[in-house]
């Protein structure tokens, strides 16, 4: 049973993958500072799954540690890199936090890799990096552009670290997979998106109203040039999108991959509004939403969403769960943590 490194691991999508890793066979190893997770993730993994991972608490920046953990699990056979600050707005705010955590983390992963002989590593990237595209939808040749936030340029940075460090030790195998926006929940609503503090993302601002924890949702601009005013996103299920990890992992260990860096687009390939994205919820949930149509945030771009093709064809991997029902999973989830079944 092969052994992978999970940073991040008790967060949003690592715990999803979490989940999916031990279905597919794998033995899961967590490290993660839980400065933005809950540890309960590891209880929702071990209901879903019967196992319950190893865990280490602690932060990918102290040298030191990390070192010392490779020494501890000596078999690690990959690596998927979420541990990441990741709120837009925090990052404008105080940029340097963001470079020293998310580059120095990605910095000190590849320089324990090289030290001991571990050749796979999966990167969670993000579609920030193309900002606003000049044509849509995005594939993996379309340029990446300055980005909108310190948050969204140490992805960009961080795929160049990842490229280069790859380009000079062929040792090492790397596969960057930029993510649209992933929304939803398990469908056993045991894990979910739990942010602390006031949700930077729509879906749980979305299922906080809902529930009566937001008097009202704030929709951020309705002049954009889309179909009904409102910015238009690629919204991906949780679960589709922790399954592509998989696929990733498997990819590397294999030797399938068609050069040592590689990088895949991961999203549905469907451009929704934020005014679709709540009509969908009210449809899943059944529940009317108190929302307000107010001025467009800085940063955000108007529209964005994901040609698909390439990971559909080259990982034989696609994204299969529809918007209702992903948001109905949002709400179950949202439910259950709030006591409200």
């Amino acid at each position: 049973m092969k052994q992978i490194l999970v940073t991040g691991g008790a967060g949003y999508i690592g715990s999803h993958t979490a989940v999916e890793l031990i279905n597919a066979g794998y033995e899961v190893v967590i490290v993660d500072n839980l400065s933005n997770s809950s540890i309960d993730s590891l209880d929702g993994i071990e209901k879903i799954t019967g196992i319950r991972p190893a865990f280490e608490q602690f932060d990918l920046v102290d040298k030191d540690k990390l070192e010392n953990f490779f020494t501890k699990y000596p078999n690690i056979a990959a690596i998927i890199h979420f541990a990441a600050s990741k709120a837009v707005g925090e990052s404008v705010e105080i940029p340097l936090m963001y470079y020293k955590n998310n580059l120095v983390s990605l910095i000190n992963l590849l320089e324990c890799q090289l030290k001991f002989g571990i050749s796979n590593i999966v990167f969670s990237s993000s579609c920030t990096v193309y900002g606003q595209p000049d044509q849509l939808p995005v594939t993996e040749n379309t340029p990446r552009k300055d980005a909108e936030s310190p948050y969204g340029n140490t992805k960009r940075v961080n795929e160049d670290i990842l490229k280069d460090t790859i380009a000079a030790n062929p040792a090492i195998k790397g596969i960057a997979l930029r993510y649209f926006n992933p929304v939803g929940a398990h469908p056993s609503a045991l894990i979910g998106e739990l942010p602390l503090g006031v949700p930077a993302n729509l879906v749980p601002f979305i299922t906080q109203t809902a529930a009566g924890l937001r008097s009202e949702l704030k929709v951020f601009g309705n002049d954009y040039d889309t179909i009904d005013g409102s910015a238009v996103r690629d919204y991906i299920n949780v679960v589709d999108l922790a399954k592509a990890h998989v696929v990733a992992v498997e990819r590397l260990l294999e030797n399938k991959n068609k050069s040592g860096y590689e990088i895949f687009n991961l999203g549905t390939g469907n451009g929704v509004s934020v005014l679709e994205a709540v009509q969908a919820f009210e449809k899943a949930s059944g529940v009317k939403l108190n929302y307000k149509i107010v001025g467009r945030r800085a940063g955000d771009i108007e529209k964005i969403w994901a040609d698909t093709t390439f990971a559909n064809e080259e990982l034989g991997w696609k994204a299969e769960t529809g918007l209702e029902e992903t948001m109905l999973s949002a709400w179950l989830w949202e439910k259950r943590v709030r006591g409200m079944e």
